[in-house]
């Protein structure tokens, strides 16, 4: 959160992708360095993984600025959903090797250990073949750079511009919910089945990881349909209501609420409506 505004500003007046080529090998090396800390030094360990966060705030806040420069219209949006489609896929594919990688190795530190790879690949690719598009040419139709304007005059347009300002606090409240389920939701599981179905609770060493892999399943299921669906939605509605984006967010965004409420009553009386009411949730929101 502190470092997003960082990176746009330097998103704005730098090379885009060498700036996002930082920020992924900053979160490969961090996230490698801390499977390596002893739990004497648990402090560090948080803050090494919290840490991670000023990589992921290099390449969400510049990548969707480069797919907007190198579409326009309706092409744009379908870029930019096929980018956003990526998150709860790659959310959910984490979980899923997480779990696999942890219980294969039998030690969790290896998962991660493996994720550091996929950053270098990552880098790799951004700089051999993405290509660094010049800011608001394909709108502006030339390359001709734009004029730098003051941090400052930038952020007092943007705090005047209402749309903007609204569209930010929802995102915020969507990632808010978003980041608790990524946190909790599998350990809640856990001992959602731990209670029901009255196992011993674990309590060190490698556990049962199913529900993290059920989980994980569920988030890249749900994030492809919930973005598609989405989407269309949104675009069948356009032709009747310009207003339609903000109102398909703000209906999913309401009704998912009942769906994460329903799936803490379930809990402890069925794993398998637990399971279907957080989906929903996930899938709506």
């Amino acid at each position: 959160m502190v470092m997003a505004p960082v990176f746009g500003y330097l998103g704005d007046r730098w090379i885009r992708k060498y700036i996002m080529c930082a920020g992924i090998s900053f979160w490969s090396i961090v996230t490698l360095s801390s499977s390596f800390i002893p739990k004497e030094y648990f402090p560090l360990f948080l803050f090494t993984r919290g840490l991670v966060g000023v990589g992921e705030a290099s390449y969400s806040t510049i990548a969707p600025t480069i797919i907007a420069d190198l579409f326009v219209a309706d092409q744009r949006s379908r870029m930019l959903s096929v980018f956003y489609f990526a998150i709860p896929v790659g959310c959910g594919l984490g979980y899923i090797a997480g779990s696999k990688v942890t219980s294969a190795a039998q030690d969790w530190h290896w998962a991660l250990r493996v994720t550091p790879g996929l950053g270098l690949i990552a880098v790799l690719l951004l700089v051999f073949f993405v290509k660094e598009p010049p800011r608001e040419a394909v709108e502006r139709k030339t390359d001709k750079p734009l004029s730098p304007t003051p941090w400052i005059s930038d952020v007092k347009a943007l705090l005047k511009n209402p749309s903007f300002v609204l569209s930010t606090l929802g995102f915020t409240t969507v990632a808010f919910v978003t980041g608790a389920l990524a946190l909790w939701a599998p350990t809640y599981l856990i001992r959602a089945r731990t209670v029901l179905y009255k196992t011993e609770w674990c309590k060190g060493g490698v556990c049962n990881y199913t529900d993290s892999m059920i989980f994980g399943v569920i988030t890249v299921l749900t994030g492809i349909l919930g973005v598609g669906a989405g989407v269309e939605i949104s675009k069948r509605y356009h032709k009747v209501n310009p207003r339609a984006d903000p109102i398909v967010c703000a209906c999913g965004m309401l009704s998912s609420a009942p769906f994460l409420y329903l799936s803490l009553v379930f809990a402890d009386t069925s794993l398998v409506a637990t399971y279907v009411t957080i989906a929903q949730s996930s899938q709506i929101l």
